[in-house]
């Protein structure tokens, strides 16, 4: 059995030449001796290591000065509270809530305190990002939140919402360098690793600074300050080293690929191919509004269960492995990050066209 075409959410695809480097070095990391997954993060190998990361990871986003990068553990889900107890001094939010994740990350800052959803497309199952140019920010909100990607149900927002001067906190899990960011415009920005940039255990967390300070929420766990992992180069204790190395290797080959003005070149023709046949299939079809379309995540229906069904069990039989959505939406996903070539996605098109034809 050769490498499929792994079109899932998350852990997700990585890049092939990435795998193959780590799997040199598995059992000698340059002369070490050993693997980093058995070198102590407090040696010199493991101090390069990570501060390389971080230097790709400002070169490749151009990340001011004035912006701390941090390699955390937790996940996404763990920044849900985080982000509260660091940023909440009026105790004080505004969420715009576009699916699953930022209705978690909603309900989870309304532990400590006033939270108002401004704006959600929950009405039509999250298919659409609503306008954002003039919302209701509350006059004392200590920041808005937003969900910058929806991986489950295949939006992104395309221009940001008008805070109206508010701080801008944004998880970008399922979106992280697929294409240039303009960091200042953020207060915050964050994901999960397991989508776009490496393997599950990491999340990035990059943060201005003038956020980080020991005015938290009482209560508030000393890992779970921002100010506890800046001011210990995230590693107060030990980091996700194995994890933070291959993010490294992924931010050198993005950087090998021509950066993320490339990828997003690439992420937009990758993605078009998909679109284009969706648009005029007769049996399958997009569930997003066309202009809140996600490069990195396409759903898609054909209207019937049992077809989906056929359909998932028979693109796995071809090599198209995990095309099955979400549990709460149902159909079919396909998930084309950074590392999916474009002939993963016409591959998958031309399976798509024959099993159209077939079963018409």
């Amino acid at each position: 059995m050769g490498r499929v075409y792994n079109f899932s959410a998350g852990p997700a695809v990585l890049p092939e030449e990435v795998l193959k480097e780590a799997a040199e070095e598995m059992l000698d990391y340059k002369g070490t001796g050993m693997s980093v997954m058995e070198m102590s993060h407090r040696s010199k190998a493991y101090d390069t290591i990570i501060k390389e990361a971080e230097q790709d990871l400002r070169d490749l986003m151009n990340i001011p000065d004035n912006y701390k990068v941090l390699f955390l553990q937790g996940g996404a889900s763990q920044q849900f509270a985080a982000i509260p107890m660091n940023l909440m001094k009026n105790k004080v939010a505004d969420y715009i809530i576009t699916g699953q994740w930022a209705k978690k990350a909603y309900q989870e800052a309304q532990k400590y305190g006033k939270v108002n959803a401004v704006a959600s497309s929950e009405d039509e199952t999250y298919s659409y990002i609503p306008d954002c140019s003039d919302l209701p920010i509350s006059e004392d909100a200590d920041y808005v939140y937003i969900c910058e990607n929806n991986t489950i149900y295949g939006t992104k927002f395309k221009t940001l919402p008008n805070t109206k001067g508010k701080t801008l906190v944004s998880d970008v899990s399922s979106c992280f360098l697929s294409e240039p960011v303009d960091v200042t415009k953020y207060g915050i920005i964050y994901g999960g690793v397991q989508k776009n940039i490496g393997p599950a255990g990491v999340v990035i967390v990059i943060i201005r600074e003038d956020l980080i300070s020991d005015d938290v929420l009482e209560g508030t766990p000393t890992m779970l300050k921002y100010k506890t992992q800046a001011d210990n180069d995230s590693l107060y204790n030990t980091p996700p080293c194995y994890g933070i190395y291959i993010c490294g290797k992924v931010f050198k080959w993005l950087k090998k690929m021509g950066g993320l003005e490339v990828m997003k070149q690439k992420n937009e023709e990758k993605a078009k191919v998909l679109y284009d046949f969706l648009d005029q299939s007769k049996m399958f079809k997009g569930t997003v509004r066309k202009e809140d379309r996600s490069l990195m995540n396409v759903p898609f229906v054909t209207g019937d269960k049992d077809l989906d069904a056929k359909f998932v069990a028979e693109a796995k039989e071809a090599g198209f492995e995990n095309l099955k959505g979400h549990r709460t939406v149902g159909g079919m996903r396909a998930s084309i990050y950074n590392a999916m070539p474009k002939e993963g996605v016409e591959k998958l098109v031309a399976f798509m066209k024959e099993f159209e034809k077939k079963n018409a």
